[in-house]
């Protein structure tokens, strides 16, 4: 037996080589085809994906949460109930690190969110459920790469119950024997915020008493004269900053703080009231914030900004008003073109009509508007001369999105340039700020003088 099997290996291993011999060109061609097969599996199979960056604006109009990579998300977005419940999947994402943080990032004052979960789901999906604290109308939506973000994928949470800023103003009935507060700020840090210094009142202007038919009244004040509104737009917030000045400093903080003591001023005036746009860190899209002013049958429309020029020695306030032909100076075009341009900064979903954008602007000529608009900005111009220099000592024109509401009058000002690093540091100053505040109410209540203001023809009732 042993000599059988070991004649048989003896004579196999000839017929073994002999065979390799014959086939080595087929199976050097196998291999070969093999390797050209490597770098098309490498690449069909995905690499993960890293957050670089999770963001969260919450506000009463909705809550918007980012994501940040260096390549585009892959998502999958679905709803829950019992309880209310919002599923978002990440494929190819990284669980760990900025992803993981966004839950200490849920606040409690986040009027949507109470709090969310964060894991893997399955291989190569990372699964975040949000609880919720109502019944919202999700959108999710991608970005591409602009100015200082990567790829984002943004989900805006909408209440399904939008709030009524008239009806908010209507219940702000302030005693007269209470003396307003002072606004708060917070900055971008998150530190807790600081309320501003309480400055003496300048004298009142005297009370608008402006009678109206029954049928085509505003608010009316506790004297029973028609309340006169108007609007205050903090310029950009939330994923859009604005320009930034030398030292860091962000423009959407400078026009909020601003914003608030120019309500604050505004609302020591008997028969006046401020609504602020936005009262908080979020972005709003600029024809969301006409279409806010005209929910609250708003008489001005003020737009505050401090923005950047190419040049770091340009310096003064400015007052804007709409232009349908083109802009009066150069400068004036180029600061339109960065203003309008902040919806690529801040966000918009182009394939979703907004949830609020109900009320179709109206199709007038506004002319009458414009010059209305004018005037208006004129008598800014003027008070805001006395505190600081102006970069031109007339009113400019020029396209500005912002400022296209047909029927009110609407300006947008300048505060000074943030670009200039002296500018910078007294934007930065409550007392500079609350100068600010006082010229531009005190070009208000001049303009008022002047022009008071017309009825409505909308009846507004309260339930």
């Amino acid at each position: 037996m042993s000599g059988r099997t070991g004649s048989y290996h003896r004579s196999g291993r000839p017929a073994i080589a002999r065979s390799l011999r014959l086939h080595a060109p087929l199976l050097l061609a196998v291999l070969l085809f093999l390797a050209t097969l490597l770098p098309a599996f490498a690449l069909a199979a995905p690499s993960t994906i890293t957050i670089v960056g999770t963001r969260v604006w919450p506000a009463a109009d909705y809550t918007r949460i980012t994501f940040e990579a260096a390549k585009p998300l892959k998502h999958t977005l679905f709803t829950l109930k019992n309880p209310e419940r919002l599923v978002l999947d990440l494929e190819n994402v990284d669980p760990n690190g900025k992803l993981a943080s966004l839950v200490d990032r849920i606040g409690a004052n986040d009027p949507y969110v109470k709090g969310v979960r964060v894991g893997r789901f399955k291989p190569g999906v990372v699964r975040l459920v949000f609880d919720l604290k109502a019944e919202v109308k999700p959108q999710a939506f991608v970005l591409s790469p602009v100015g200082q973000y990567g790829h984002r994928l943004v989900l805006d949470l909408y209440p399904t119950v939008p709030p009524d800023p008239l009806l908010a103003l209507l219940d702000q009935q302030p005693s007269a024997t209470t003396a307003p507060q002072p606004p708060t700020t917070a900055d971008i840090a998150g530190r807790p915020s600081v309320p501003t210094e309480t400055v003496k009142a300048e004298p009142k202007a005297a009370a608008l008493h402006l009678p109206s038919p029954p049928e085509q009244i505003k608010p009316r004040g506790n004297n029973g004269a028609r309340v006169i509104v108007v609007a205050i737009d903090a310029g950009h917030g939330g994923e859009d900053p604005g320009a930034r000045g030398p030292s860091g400093t962000q423009e959407k903080d400078i026009t909020l703080s601003i914003a608030h003591r120019l309500k604050e001023r505004i609302d020591r005036e008997p028969n006046m009231r401020g609504v602020l746009i936005r009262d908080g860190d979020y972005f709003i899209p600029l024809p969301m914030r006409r279409v806010k002013a005209r929910r609250v049958n708003a008489d001005l429309f003020v737009s505050i900004h401090a923005d950047a020029f190419i040049r770091p020695h340009a310096r003064g306030s400015s007052v804007f008003a709409l232009s349908e032909s083109g802009a009066t100076s150069v400068a004036a075009s180029w600061l339109a073109k960065r203003e309008n341009e902040a919806d690529l900064i801040g966000g918009v979903n182009l394939d979703v009509r907004d949830p609020y954008l109900k009320q179709t602007l109206l199709d007038l000529s506004q002319t009458q508007t414009i010059n209305d608009s004018l005037k208006l900005a004129r008598a800014v111009l003027t008070q805001l001369g006395h505190i600081n220099q102006l970069h031109k000592s007339h009113v400019e024109q020029a396209g500005f999105a912002v400022l296209k509401s047909p029927d009110i009058p609407s300006i947008l000002v300048e505060t000074a340039f943030i670009s200039n690093p002296d500018e910078e540091r007294r934007l930065k100053d409550e007392s500079y700020q609350d100068k600010m505040a006082d010229a531009i109410a005190a070009g208000i209540r001049k303009y008022f003088s002047n022009n008071p203001p017309l009825a409505r023809e909308r009846l507004v009732l309260k339930d």
